[in-house]
Parts: structure tokens; C-alpha cells; sequence
């Protein structure tokens, strides 16, 4: 065996040997044939000449699309390259940017504006930067100081792209531009999470550039217009955002980007002036040395009459507006006339049928999203973001503006409504802002972020209207009378806001309660001086003396402002003249600056929203008595046989919604200070500054005490609450049980109101204005509202509304003392607070009332003896 082994084992090594000298023998000749092939080649060769690339050769596979920015798009990757002529470079240029369509929850939404900004193109070596210049200083050029005008002054590089190609002959520059719109380099659609915001909340995940795309290109002489969609993609998301979120995991925005040629250098400027409410460019003069060095351009259209010495002339190019062709057929006629009801007031600044309207044909080869169209667009969102909305962006170099949509929401004709929109919970109102909540605020106003709620408040209104109409037992032709009524309303507001005016919210002062329920009287006018107001509907307590429920017709306020604005005044004494009718009763203004609608905000009670007529307070009472009033007729009316309850639902909410904001609007004249924004020595003018009489916030004590925090406060028919329920569908009710939450309503109601007039501010406001004519005194209001708190029910039982009321109430002035907001209120409220905390403890001493009143009381003394113990 041993030796047959041996014999196998040599013929192996034999076989392996003689297999590794054939191979060495065939490298060696295959060496060899390499080293003859290369002898038959030409010794030391000279390489062919390289061949620079053309603007040609960079885009074979791509189709040009010639325009403002000539853009060439590959026909198999889609990609795109950007060509930058010469004459292009270190010019001005305008970029805008709005949403094509989007989501409500990402705070972007079809129609929605990202602002317009000023490039400019400037070469640098091999790559070319775009440049945003800091628009936001003036220099006089005639000023020395201007030679410095750069000096801390920061501009930015938003973008850069690598020459690919330069062809200094034709003086044109091909750079890769994928990056520039597959991007947020011109806009930011992922906004910054709100500090402290919950990590539930729902939010985009990160740019996803493998699944974004451009979409279209339309590119023109003077606009170049890209539409892209950018995909937002997270891999794992905690809150996929509402049903109209196919999958959280990935979101779709569609943004429009135009680029624009800066606008001819004929257009005037027309300065601000503070009596009067335009949107703004605002800009610091650097060179001047008054003690205001405000600059600030109202946004206005450049009208420019075609006969410049006739006192009325049509303009060169009127402003135009089209009907977009997804608006409903019935209602074309209505929006036309509250667009045509803004050229009364232009006729009075000198120019006949500045507004003209047209309707997109149903063929139409343009988008209503093209810069191009001034549209009135419509949608119908799953959770609308808004009932209107008159966006409109302006060049920032001088406020002109240059293009405008409005969006409307169909939500406006039905009877949906957002039930968290009608009322506050009691915790959202037991809390002050904080700091992060204050400063994001700021960060939405500056981003203009901050959207028009007239459309809300108007649809709330009609809500209010068709309910009291269908209470009442009114025709189908009444109900159809009051949406048009609503709609012309709402689109002459909107209309306002493109022609560059701000809100009104004083405007509602203009008539007496008694003129609005005079039907011959108001017919064919408006009810507010300004239908830049967010003014009540006018609804009367005696149905027989109702008239029109809103604006019929802009009001004097808009016609003066329109004034001012537009005409083409020849000299400064003329328009000083105009703005010297401010003090005029029907021309006060304040916007939204000044509004009262935010719990401690602003000073003036008659700047605010929802109220009607120059007696809010009477106003408001008549609205609370009114709602008390159809409360008694609801289950009847909007019960029908084999129908579900979601009606008569509807209707309870929609009511007593409006006695929180009647509430709201009362509450304001506690502490308020009445101001005057005339100069100084103007005709007509009081003192900047006049507190609000004692006899007017008595009274309005008074109507609180009556309507928000009796005992019987917001009664309603017991029965009633046995029948509002909500319609059942699918699992609506697994987050929650589905039972009405009456007295978390009732308590959010009377909050609202508790979470302005304790309010570290009013509370320092009263104190202050003490100073300057106030003659309720911080000490005679606290106590007032401390008796209003205890006194009706200190003696016997006290029902469940009252005992949640003076508990919140207590635990506020507890707040005021040892709370993390504390330190807000002055030295002044915190001596009262403790004051009013120890009369509390006496009255809650006493051990009357039934089971549930005594451990009430209990309640109160243990968190009032606890907190005054932690102060000692």
C-alpha cells in the first residue's frame, strides 16, 4: 500500500511541474509578442489636441427653453443646467417664491406666499454666486457717510454654482442648477421647530433630494417660472398629520420659484404715514439726523392715468383680476361685484375702472399659480387653513406691488364647523405666554407668517346668522340673501388687502346700535367705516327691524385711505391735507398691532375684533341676550325626524361661542386706554392717550358680572344637553369618551375673559394710567372683581360652574404670588392679590352650603393657607 501511495504521490509532482514550465513558457511568448507589437509602433507619439467643451456639448440630450434665465432640462434624467449671460451679472433681480400645494399641518398650503427678496448674479473666478443684498438701510448718495454704507451690513450668498462652461466670446456661463432649485436655497419650507413645541407635533422629516424634482418649466422675456417638488422624508414619524397625509413618512410641498427683472426705474415711492394702514417695506434712512429715521414705502400697485390732466382717467394698465375657473357658477356675479365695489374709491384718488375682472376660460393654457394672472382661486381643504386670504408680494426695493392672488376656502358656504375653533379650554387660558411663545410669535410677523383670519371670523358670523335665521323659522331665499351679503363682504376685504391696506380693527365704532337696527337707514352701505374690520354680523334682538347683516358697500375709511395711497397728489400740502381728516369720527384706524384680541395685548378696547357699533359694550349685551334667547329654541328647531343630532350640535356650540367672544369684547374696556395716532396741533385731535371712564368700565364690570360669571351665567335648557351628540363614524370616539365636556366649555369661556383682565399687563396698565386720568382705581377693581367671584353664593351652595370658576380664580391670584410668572406683575397687584387670598379664606370659613359646597370651601382655604404660608 505504502509504495503504490509513493507512486501516486510522484506522478502528481511530475504532472505539476510540467504544468508550471508550459505556463512560464507561455508568459515568456506572450512577453515577447507584447514587446514585438509595441516595436511596430511609432516611437514617442504626440497625443491628440484636447477639445474645450461647448455650451453644446453640455447639453446634447437637453431641451432649451429660452426666457429671462435660459434653462436647458436633460430629456433622460431631467436634470437641468442654468445659462448666465454677461449682461446679467452685478444687476438686480427679483425673486418670489408661493406654494403650489402643500399641507396645513407643515404650515405651507396651496396659494400660500413665501415673500419676494432682491439678487443679484456676480462671477467669481470660476463659479458664479447669487446675492442677496440687505435691503433694508437707505443712503442718501448725496451724503458723504454713504461711502459707507456696506459697513456692518451683511448680505448673503445664497447659493453658488461652478462654471461648467464659459464662452467669453458670446459672454455666456453654463452652470449645474440642479442644486439651486432641489433645494432650499431660495426659500425655506422647513421652518425651525418652535422652542419648547412638543415632539409629538407634527413636523417634516429632511429634504429628500433623490425624490424631489422639477415639474414644470414656463419661462418667459421677463420671468423665468420653475415648479419643483420637494419631498420631505423620515423614516420613522411619531405624528403622521391629519387624513390629508397619505403616509407622515414622506410629504410632498410644490413651490412655484419666479424669477423676475427688476421692475423699470419709473415708479415713486410713496412714504407711510402712521394715520393711516398700509403694509409696508420698511427702511432706515442712515443719512439723516431727525430723531425718527423711518423710510418705510407702502405697498401699492403702480397706476398711472392715461390722461394726466383729467381729474378722472382710466389708468394705462388697469389692475386685472380673473375668476378662476374652479369657482362656482352662482357665485361668479357676487365676487365680481365686491371686486368692481373697491373702483368707487379709486374714482374719488382720480381713476375710473382701475379694478377690472375677467373669468378664466375653462381652456385657459395658463396656471392660476402664474405670476402673470392676478386670480381669485379656489379649494376645498380637508382642515382649511383659512375662509380668505389676499396674499400679495411687491418689489422690496420701492413697494410696489406686482402681483396678487386670493385664495377662498368653499368651507365658507357650508355648516361645517371646527368645534376647537369655537371654544378654549380652560387650561389653555389658565397659562401666560412664555418667553419662546412671545419671541416665535415675533419670528411669524417678521416671516410674514402671520395669515388673515377674516375669513374665520366671517364664517363664524354666517354660521351665527344662518343659525338665528333657521331658529327663527326664516325662507330659504333669507338664507341664500345673507351668504351672498357674506361673501361680497369677505371678498371686498380680501380685494383690500392686494390693493396693499392692512386691517381696520376700529372701524366697527362708525354707527350707533340704534342706526344698525334701522333697515332703511343702513341699506346699500357699510356698516363699519373700513371693511378691513373684523366686525360682528349685525343681527338684531327683534327680528322685525333687521336689515343687512354686513357690508354692503367699502366705507369711508377706504375710500380716504385708496386716497392717500393713489393719487397722484402734485404737491406735499396736497396729500397733507388729505391725512389731516383723520381725526374725522369715520376715518379712525388700528390694525392689528394695536388689536385687542390677545389676552393682555395692546390698550385701545375699540380696536378689536367681533364687536359692532360706537357702543361695543350695549352691542355685546344685546348679542349675550340674543344667544340666551334662541338657547330656548334650538332642540325644536334643529331636531328632524330620522336625522342625527350633529344639527341641533351645531348650533348650541355656534351660539355660545358667540357669548365667549361678546365676553371678550366687554372685558377689553377694563383698564383700556383710548388712543389718538393724530400729529400734533392737527384739527380735531385729542391727547395721544385718555383712559376709558369710570363710568364705562363700571359698566362693563357690571356686564360681566352679569353674563360670564353669575351663578346663572350661559344657562341653557337642561334638556338641551341631553341631545347634543356627535354622529357616530367608524372609531371616532377611541380617543375619547364622546359625552359633551359642559362644564370644561362653560370654565374655557369664563377664563378667557379672567385671562385678560388679570393679565400682568392690564393689571399695570390700571395702576399706570391711575397716573394720567383713570379713575378706577387697581385696588377698587380687584376688589370688585373679588366680591363678583364670592359674594352671590358665599352663604349657601354653590353649583358645579361656580365652584370650577373660583377655583381657577383663586389658584390666579395665587399664580400672581408664588408662580413661575410671578415676577410680571407689579409690586401694587401682588399686595391686592394677597389681600383678596385672605378674604377668600374669612368667606370660605363660614362651613355653609350642601356636602359639595363644604369641600369646596375646604378645598380653597388648604390652597390658600399653603400659599401663604410659602410667602413667609
Amino acid at each position: 500500500m505504502k509504495t503504490m501511495y509513493s507512486n501516486k504521490l510522484l506522478f502528481f509532482w511530475l504532472f505539476v511541474l510540467t504544468l508550471s514550465v508550459a505556463g512560464v513558457q507561455d508568459i515568456n511568448a506572450q512577453r515577447k509578442k507584447k514587446k514585438d507589437s509595441k516595436e511596430i509602433v511609432t516611437p514617442n507619439p504626440t497625443p491628440p489636441a484636447k477639445k474645450d467643451k461647448t455650451v453644446a456639448d453640455l447639453t446634447k440630450s437637453s431641451k432649451k427653453i429660452e426666457g429671462l434665465f435660459t434653462i436647458f432640462q436633460d430629456t433622460v434624467t431631467g436634470g437641468v443646467k442654468l445659462l448666465v449671460k454677461k449682461d446679467q451679472l452685478n444687476k438686480d433681480f427679483i425673486y418670489f417664491a408661493q406654494i403650489a400645494d402643500g399641507v396645513t399641518e407643515a404650515g405651507h398650503f396651496r396659494g400660500s406666499y413665501q415673500g419676494s427678496s432682491v439678487f443679484h448674479i456676480k462671477q467669481y473666478f470660476d463659479r458664479i454666486d447669487f446675492v442677496a443684498p440687505n435691503t433694508a438701510f437707505y443712503f442718501d448718495k448725496n451724503n458723504a457717510i454713504s461711502k459707507s454704507a456696506e459697513a456692518n451690513i451683511s448680505d448673503a450668498v445664497i447659493a453658488t454654482g461652478k462654471v461648467l462652461v464659459a464662452d467669453e466670446k458670446k459672454g455666456e456661463y453654463l452652470i449645474e442648477a440642479d442644486g439651486l432649485f432641489l433645494s432650499e436655497t431660495f426659500t425655506t419650507i422647513k421652518r425651525p421647530r418652535f422652542p419648547g413645541a412638543s415632539p409629538f407635533a407634527f413636523t417634516l422629516g429632511n429634504f429628500d433630494k433623490s425624490r424631489s424634482k422639477i415639474e414644470a418649466i414656463k419661462n418667459y422675456p421677463e420671468n423665468t417660472n420653475i415648479k419643483t417638488e420637494y419631498v420631505y422624508y423620515n423614516p420613522s414619524v411619531m405624528n403622521g398629520g391629519s387624513e390629508a397625509v397619505t403616509d407622515g413618512r414622506s410629504v410632498a410641498i410644490k413651490v412655484f420659484h419666479t424669477f423676475m427683472n427688476m421692475p423699470a426705474d419709473d415708479y415713486e415711492p410713496r412714504m407711510d404715514d402712521p394715520r393711516v394702514g398700509y403694509f409696508l417695506t420698511q427702511t432706515n434712512d442712515m443719512t439723516t439726523t431727525e430723531t425718527i429715521n423711518y423710510r418705510d414705502m407702502i405697498h401699492r400697485w403702480k397706476l398711472v392715468k392715461k390722461d394726466p390732466n383729467a381729474a378722472i382717467s382710466e389708468p394705462v394698465t388697469p389692475i386685472t383680476w380673473w375668476i378662476e375657473n374652479t369657482t362656482p357658477v352662482e357665485w361668479r356675479e357676487t365676487i365680481k361685484e365686491g371686486v368692481l365695489a373697491w373702483n368707487e374709491a379709486f374714482e374719488k384718488a382720480g381713476f375710473k375702472n382701475a379694478m377690472v375682472v375677467k373669468v378664466q376660460p375653462d381652456d385657459a393654457d395658463w396656471d392660476a399659480g402664474d405670476v402673470r394672472y392676478n386670480v381669485l382661486r379656489w379649494t376645498s381643504s380637508p382642515n382649511p387653513p383659512f375662509g380668505g386670504y389676499g396674499p400679495s408680494f411687491v418689489n422690496p426695493r420701492t413697494g410696489e406691488i406686482l402681483g396678487a392672488d386670493i385664495m377662498l376656502e368653499f368651507v365658507h358656504f357650508t355648516n361645517r364647523v371646527f368645534q376647537d375653533k369655537l371654544f378654549n379650554n380652560a387650561s389653555a387660558n389658565m397659562k401666560l405666554e412664555t418667553p419662546q411663545e412671545l419671541e416665535f410669535k415675533k419670528f411669524l410677523a417678521k416671516e410674514n407668517l402671520l395669515m388673515c383670519s377674516a375669513g374665520h371670523i366671517m364664517h363664524e358670523n354666517l354660521q351665527l346668522g344662518t343659525t338665528v335665521l333657521q331658529a327663527t323659522g326664516a325662507s330659504d331665499l333669507d338664507m341664500e340673501a345673507i351668504k351672498k351679503e357674506g361673501m361680497k363682504s369677505l371678498i371686498m376685504h380680501e380685494v383690500g388687502h392686494t390693493l396693499g391696506l392692512s386691517h381696520n380693527m376700529k372701524a366697527s365704532q362708525l354707527f350707533t346700535p340704534e342706526q344698525l337696527a334701522d333697515k332703511e337707514f343702513i341699506k346699500g352701505k357699510a356698516l363699519t367705516g373700513s371693511v378691513m374690520d373684523y366686525a360682528g354680523i349685525n343681527i338684531t334682538n327683534d327680528r322685525s327691524k333687521q336689515g343687512q347683516y354686513y357690508d354692503m358697500n367699502v366705507g369711508p375709511y377706504d375710500i380716504w385711505a385708496i386716497q392717500f395711497g393713489y393719487t397722484p397728489f402734485k404737491n406735499d400740502a396736497e396729500k397733507e391735507a388729505l391725512l389731516n381728516k383723520s381725526t374725522q369720527p369715520e376715518l379712525i384706524f388700528g390694525n392689528d398691532a394695536d388689536d385687542m384680541r390677545s389676552p393682555g395685548k395692546a390698550i385701545d378696547p375699540r380696536v378689536m375684533i367681533g364687536d359692532l357699533s360706537s357702543d361695543a359694550i350695549t352691542y355685546s349685551i344685546n348679542r349675550i341676550e340674543l344667544v340666551n334667547d334662541m338657547m330656548k329654541k334650538i332642540k325644536t328647531q334643529f331636531t328632524k325626524k330620522g336625522q342625527t343630532f350633529e344639527e341641533l350640535r351645531r348650533a348650541y356650540y355656534t351660539l355660545h361661542s358667540q357669548s365667549s367672544i361678546a365676553g371678550g369684547v366687554i372685558s377689553r374696556y377694563i383698564g383700556g386706554v383710548y388712543v389718538d395716532r393724530a400729529t400734533f396741533g392737527q384739527e380735531g385731535a385729542t391727547q395721544p392717550y385718555t383712559p376709558v371712564s369710570l363710568k364705562d368700565q363700571k359698566r362693563a364690570m357690571n356686564a360681566l358680572n352679569k353674563y360670564i360669571f353669575a351663578p346663572n351665567a350661559f344657562d341653557t335648557p337642561n334638556d338641551v344637553y341631553n341631545y347634543i351628540a356627535r354622529q357616530r363614524r367608524g372609531y371616532n370616539f377611541s380617543g375619547g369618551t364622546e359625552d359633551p365636556k359642559i362644564h370644561d366649555q362653560v370654565l374655557g369661556y369664563q377664563t378667557s375673559v379672567l385671562a385678560h383682565i388679570m393679565h400682568p399687563n392690564t393689571l399695570q396698565r390700571i395702576s399706570d394710567s391711575e397716573l394720567y386720568g383713570n379713575q378706577y382705581k387697581l385696588s377698587t377693581f380687584m376688589s370688585d372683581l373679588n366680591n363678583m367671584m364670592f359674594k352671590p353664593d358665599v352663604s349657601g351652595s354653590i353649583n358645579s360652574f361656580r365652584q370650577n370658576l373660583q377655583a381657577v380664580y383663586v389658584k390666579r391670584l395665587i399664580a400672581m404670588i408664588t408662580g413661575n410668572t410671578s415676577s410680571r406683575f407689579s409690586v401694587a397687584s401682588q399686595s391686592m392679590a394677597i389681600h383678596n387670598l385672605n378674604n377668600i379664606k374669612t368667606w370660605v370659613s363660614n362651613g355653609t352650603g350642601d356636602l359639595a359646597t363644604i369641600a369646596h370651601k375646604n378645598h380653597l382655604k388648604t390652597l390658600i393657607t399653603n400659599a401663604l404660608k410659602e410667602i413667609k
